[in-house]
Parts: C-alpha cells; structure tokens; sequence
C-alpha cells in the first residue's frame, strides 16, 4: 500500500507495559519490531516483574537502533498509572499503546497512522486468539457486540455519541498523536487510560475507527483487562448482580470528565452541558435506593427523558437498576 508522506516522517514511540511478561514479550516486541513502517522509541514501564522481562526485552531491542527507554517501578503503578508514567516519557510524534502479551500484524502501523492526518486517536478492531495465537473464532468488537450503528459512528461519524453509553476503544488497538497523549495527562482516578484518551479525542472529534482486525489480542487467564461475549444466561444473571462499586466509579469518571471539559475548555459549549448532564445522570443511579420500589420514580424518570438511551445502553440498563441488589 501507499503510505502518505506526512506518516512515514512521523516518529513513532511504543508505550509498552509489563508485569511478569516473559512468557510473551519477546513474540510482541518483535512484531513490533518488524513493521512495515518503522518504530524509534519503546517505553517499557515494567510493573515490578519478578520474572526475565525487563532483560528479555533489553536482549530483543538491542538488535536493532530502535531506543529503548525502561522505567522500573517498585512498587508497581498498576495499569492506569503504569501506562500513563510511559506516554509521558515519549518523545514520538504518535504514541502507540502496547500490551505485554499480544502480537501486532505487520502493517497495523502503515494502516492506522494515515488516519492521524485527521484524528487525535485511531483504533481498530482485533483478533481474539489463545495462548498459542490460534484465532478463537470473534474480534475484539465483536465479542463487545458492537452494533453497525455505533460501528458507523466510530468510523465516520459522532464517536462522542458511542462513548457516553459506553467504552468500544481497547488500548491495545490504539494510536495516538504524541502531543495529544501527554497532553492528556494525568489520568484522573477512576478511569482506565485508554477511557480516557478516547473519551477526550471524542470530545473534539477527533477520533476514529479503522474497522480492521490489525492485532492478535490474547485471551488467557492473566488478562489485565480481556474480551469474551456474554450468553444469554450471563446478561439475566448481571440483572441481578449486586452493585460491586460500579455505579460509583461511572459517577466518579463522568463527574470528572465534566470538570476537565470545562477547565481545558473541550468540545463546544453545547458538549459541556451535554457531559454535565451525562454526569447528573450517573450521580442519579449511583444514588438509588437500596430498597427496590423506592427506585422506581428516578428510573422511571430518567427512562422517560432518554437519559439511559443517550448514557447507556436503553432500557437494559434501566432494568438492571430496578432489579439489581443492593
């Protein structure tokens, strides 16, 4: 393929982190390595590994010109903080995020840096595969049950839409300007990193889908953060799952987000208030009583007004907050 000019000039830092990754690091760093478009810096912020990973890794690079830059933490960051310490030790024009475990397909990078022309953000789809990388027979986007409509929206359209009912951007599949990616930071507490990045792209529009399968993503016991489609029986039992703190952290991240769109000044005027809403909405169902039919008026209410189709997934959710125990 062609690759546009203004891309093969960028240059390209991994953040790459790791936590007893040896079993794995070697296979992703060299299909790192081995791009069609070509990486300069890797980031490795190693999460106090007990095992060889930190030396693996150094082994591998030192192959190549590619600059290797390793931040040790003892004790470990966890992911949030560990994936943030390492985009902001980049240097490159466009940051990639990387996971210790998965494997990239050649060209993922010439495929996704084109579409930063016009974008902060670009993701895609992945290949869900097994320890021995045999494909487990679904994607990434298709085990999340991705719908045409927020498949359309992510690609070409409104990806803010998408992202107030819910996250569909894996960090793993991700790219990102590098100026935007530090400028990002801090994470506030309660969001995962690639929440959000992909959140505050979305805001000014700047975010986009490449709807390929650019990544072998693994699915194994270890998994941080995994993919797998919920049956039928799994959705009825969720209905009735206690709140495990959920409810909270979603009114913890869009309280957040609405205070940092207005301090950074993101989006227009009109998305502020949309996101203050959003906030609103989240306080409301963390808020519900305990006791079920004293749930039934704010429910109600909020179902009425379109806030669980604009913030959330329809009436599942609604239903989820009237039967859930408390």
């Amino acid at each position: 393929m062609a690759i546009p000019r203004g891309s093969v000039d960028r240059r390209v830092s991994v953040a790459l982190c790791t936590h007893n990754g040896a079993e794995f690091i070697e296979e992703q760093l060299r299909s790192i390595l081995q791009q069609t478009m070509p990486v300069h810096q890797i980031v490795l912020g190693d999460d106090e590994s007990t095992d060889d990973t930190v030396g693996i890794a150094r082994a591998v690079v030192a192959e190549t010109d590619v600059e290797l830059l390793v931040r040790a933490h003892t004790p470990g960051l966890g992911v949030r903080e560990n994936f943030a310490d390492a985009v902001s030790a980049t240097t490159g024009d466009v940051v990639a995020l990387s996971d210790q475990d998965d494997v990239w397909h050649p060209e993922r990078l010439a495929r996704l840096l084109p579409r930063l022309d016009d974008a902060q953000l670009v993701h895609s789809d992945a290949r869900l595969v097994d320890d021995d990388l045999q494909p487990v027979g679904s994607t990434l986007l298709a085990s999340l049950e991705a719908s045409s409509w927020e498949l359309e929206q992510l690609e070409h359209g409104d990806a803010l839409a998408v992202l107030l009912r819910r996250n569909l951007v894996t960090g793993a599949t991700t790219v990102m300007r590098g100026d935007f990616a530090r400028g990002a930071l801090p994470i506030p507490e309660g969001w995962l990193h690639d929440e959000w990045f992909a959140m505050l792209a979305a805001i000014d529009g700047g975010l986009r889908l490449v709807p390929e399968a650019l990544t072998d993503y693994r699915q194994h016991a270890d998994n941080e953060v995994g993919a797998r489609r919920m049956s039928p029986l799994d959705k009825l039992r969720l209905l009735r799952q206690p709140d495990s703190g959920e409810h909270r952290r979603k009114a913890l991240r869009a309280t957040t987000l609405a205070q940092a769109a207005f301090d950074r000044r993101l989006g227009d005027t009109a998305i502020r208030w949309v996101l203050v809403e959003k906030a609103r909405h989240e306080r409301t169902r963390a808020g519900l009583p305990g006791w079920m039919p004293g749930r039934v008026p704010a429910v109600l209410r909020g179902f009425a007004r379109g806030r669980y189709s604009r913030f959330g997934r329809g009436a599942a959710e609604a239903a989820r907050d009237l039967l859930e125990r408390h």
